[in-house]
């Protein structure tokens, strides 16, 4: 078993509760809100903000949430906040006492919020399993999405983050890969917001200019990587792995990588996202990125996720190269 799965408990009665109540079958893995995070102040306060937040709105239907974990997962307050908030008319029951009609009542429920959103599958951090499992870091994101697109002058708490552990269950046995999560946007990051600002400005109103700007990128690469014998010709598959980015890290930064810290040839998406999350945590160590990055955008190929990574690198090295 991976050591890091039982530091993150720092009682052996949360250990103890944590498998006896989630059952993680053999080629499953599961994301988590550490118990370390169980005394973020910022956390609670974004907890009590959303249950005042829905109880307010659904006053007159005589609704009260006490718990998000607790009151949310069988679609029944959700039903009625989107039919409060968007006059949306589902066509699900308003009542399901079972867990398949409350499966069913998600689904209709959670593909009208993508829609209503407008947002991909790839860009949805909950899904029926998940909030029908009363996982909180789901609910929670989905909570403040819903929030953002009907109440956007709700004053939510800006840069709650939490401490996060991925859990899969593999036939070699339990692995783990830990992460920092943000929840609601880092706001005190003036810089980083102009920088995803043009990012956005690329891509929905210059795609032209993009395979451009995708060019100069590759060069930059290349330039450095090509040292080690190495080359990439596509950004938005190359990078998915981490292990050109921490190549390229260790070749601007002057960093060694001992080939013990990540995964050379990495083999699934655990493996590709520890070693994301190790050359997130080089360059934030090293200063150069200050806004909150979602490690699993950049495995599945997120372009726009990427390209702001690479931009980090670009604008302090740029100079040396000319």
């Amino acid at each position: 078993m991976d050591p890091d799965f039982l530091n993150v408990f720092t009682q052996p009665a949360q250990l103890n509760q944590f498998l006896a109540e989630n059952v993680i079958a053999q080629g499953e893995k599961r994301k988590l809100i550490k118990p370390t995070s169980n005394n973020n102040a910022k956390l609670e306060d974004l907890k009590l903000l959303l249950i005042d937040w829905i109880n307010t709105t659904l006053k007159e239907e005589h609704i009260v949430v006490r718990s998000l974990e607790e009151d949310l997962y069988d679609g029944l307050v959700l039903h009625h906040l989107l039919e409060n908030l968007g006059s949306l008319k589902l066509d699900v029951d308003k009542i399901a006492l079972t867990e398949k009609k409350q499966r069913q009542k998600l689904s209709v429920i959670l593909e009208a919020v993508a829609k209503c959103l407008q947002l991909e599958e790839s860009q949805l951090k909950w899904s029926v399993e998940s909030i029908l499992t009363k996982d909180l870091l789901s609910t929670l994101h989905l909570l403040v999405a819903i929030a953002k697109h009907f109440e956007p002058n709700l004053a939510m708490p800006p840069n709650v983050q939490v401490e996060t552990i991925t859990i899969e269950n593999t036939s070699r046995g339990l692995k783990t890969v830990n992460a920092v999560e943000y929840i609601t946007e880092n706001k005190e990051n003036l810089e980083a917001q102009s920088q995803d600002d043009a990012f956005d400005e690329l891509f929905s109103r210059a795609p032209d200019k993009l395979d451009a700007v995708k060019k100069v990128f590759l060069q930059f690469v290349n330039q450095h990587v090509g040292k080690l014998g190495l080359s990439v010709k596509d950004i938005e598959s190359q990078f998915a792995d981490g292990v050109i980015l921490l190549l390229l890290i260790g070749q601007l930064e002057g960093y060694f990588l001992n080939l013990r810290d990540f995964y050379l040839t990495p083999t699934s998406t655990m493996e590709m996202l520890h070693n994301i999350n190790l050359a997130l945590d080089l360059l934030a160590d090293g200063g150069l990125l200050n806004f909150s990055v979602n490690s699993e955008d950049i495995v599945n190929g997120d372009m726009k996720t990427t390209m702001r990574i690479l931009y980090c690198l670009y604008s302090k090295y740029k100079a040396k190269e000319t």
